[in-house]
Order: C-alpha cells, then sequence, then structure tokens
C-alpha cells in the first residue's frame, strides 16, 4: 500500500477542498439563477448571468411547448462608398453557412458558432414579428437591430469602402415530416429581405 507524503497530503487536501468549494459556488449560483427573484439575486444579476450564460442557459424549445420545425439562414450585404464617392452594393454573404462551415467536422464547436447569430435573429424576430417595421429609439426592437448589424458589421468588413449600409435577408425552411404523419407542410424555402440599415461610425466601434 503507497503512502502519499505530508506534503503530498496537504497538496490532495487542499485540491480537495478548492474543488469541492468551486462545486458548491457554482451549485449556489445556479440556485439563485433558478429560484424566484429575490434580494440577493437582483442585486448579483449580472455576475449570476455570466456565469450561467452560455453554457448553462434553460431553453424548452426542444420538448415544450412546440420543438422547432423549421431551418433559418442569415446572409447579410453592405453598401459601401469608395473614394471616388462611387455607390457599390455588394454580393450576399451567408453568416448562417459560415457557421454550419465551422460547426460541421467539429466535434467540440464553440457555442459562439451554435447560438449568436440564431439567438440574434430569434431575439429580433421577437420584437419585430414579420412586419420589420422600424423599430421605435430605445426599444429592444432597436437593440436587436444594432445587434444583428455589428455581427453582419463584423463578418462582412467593409467591401472595400466605407460602409453606409447594410441589409439583412432571412431564408425560412420548414422541416418535412416524418414519413409516418400525415401532416402536410410547405417545405419550399421562404426569402425575406429586411430594410437598408444605415450605419454610423460608432456602429463599427470595436469590430
Amino acid at each position: 500500500m503507497r503512502v502519499w507524503s505530508k506534503p503530498a497530503r496537504v497538496v490532495l487536501v487542499l485540491a480537495g477542498v478548492a474543488l469541492g468549494g468551486g462545486v458548491l459556488a457554482f451549485l449556489g449560483v445556479l440556485f439563485l439563477y433558478v429560484a424566484p427573484a429575490n434580494s440577493v439575486s437582483k442585486e448579483y444579476r449580472t455576475q449570476i448571468d455570466r456565469v450561467v450564460y452560455p453554457e448553462f442557459e434553460q431553453n424548452w424549445k426542444l420538448f415544450a411547448p412546440d420543438p422547432l420545425q423549421r431551418n433559418v439562414t442569415v446572409d447579410a450585404r453592405v453598401q459601401s462608398i469608395g473614394a471616388d464617392g462611387q455607390v457599390v452594393t455588394g454580393d450576399w454573404h451567408g453568416l448562417t453557412a459560415q457557421d454550419w462551415a465551422a460547426i460541421r467536422h467539429d466535434p467540440a464547436p464553440s457555442h459562439l458558432d451554435q447560438n449568436l447569430l440564431r439567438r440574434a435573429w430569434d431575439f429580433y424576430e421577437s420584437t419585430h414579428g414579420e412586419g420589420d417595421v422600424r423599430a421605435v429609439p430605445g426599444s429592444r426592437g432597436q437593440l436587436a437591430e444594432r445587434y444583428l448589424e455589428r455581427i453582419a458589421l463584423q463578418r462582412i468588413g467593409g467591401d472595400g469602402g466605407r460602409v453606409i449600409q447594410v441589409q439583412l435577408r432571412v431564408t425560412l425552411t420548414a422541416v418535412a415530416p416524418p414519413p409516418w404523419s400525415t401532416e402536410q407542410v410547405d417545405t419550399a424555402p421562404h426569402s425575406r429581405e429586411l430594410p437598408w440599415w444605415p450605419v454610423q461610425p460608432e456602429d463599427r466601434e470595436g469590430l
């Protein structure tokens, strides 16, 4: 039977205490996240969200009330103005296709590739619906627009000039029902283009 030296036992005990303390602290944060709002969770909401998101977010769409039954692809393009003053409309860039390419064949894909664009579109859709009406300044809808806009600008760049506008296009394709189902579903892709959004210099800060 191997006998650990005293320094080794001290290290093992300290490591066990640190690991146990970390687990208890993490479980405590999760408890505050799922528990009803209280004075502690309200005061430390920012810190709690940093621990929980995006790895441990709760999302019940897989089970209830209705599983996701469509594929969503988002494309974007920009209008830029060159040094000669000529305005050029760039080609469409497949933002969703970029995520798919990064995820495919990766055994441990990044959560940014899996969730950033998808959640940004969900946020936009929840604040706009299908009307695509320009959001009221200061509203959550305007925040959703700027979020999508910055994702597009970060991935596309300037296309050779100063970007003045950005436009997104979304294509929705219903998932076909299983062979044994009698449900009739239109599986043809349906696309719609969002309005052009003007780009201000501050919109590119930090990109």
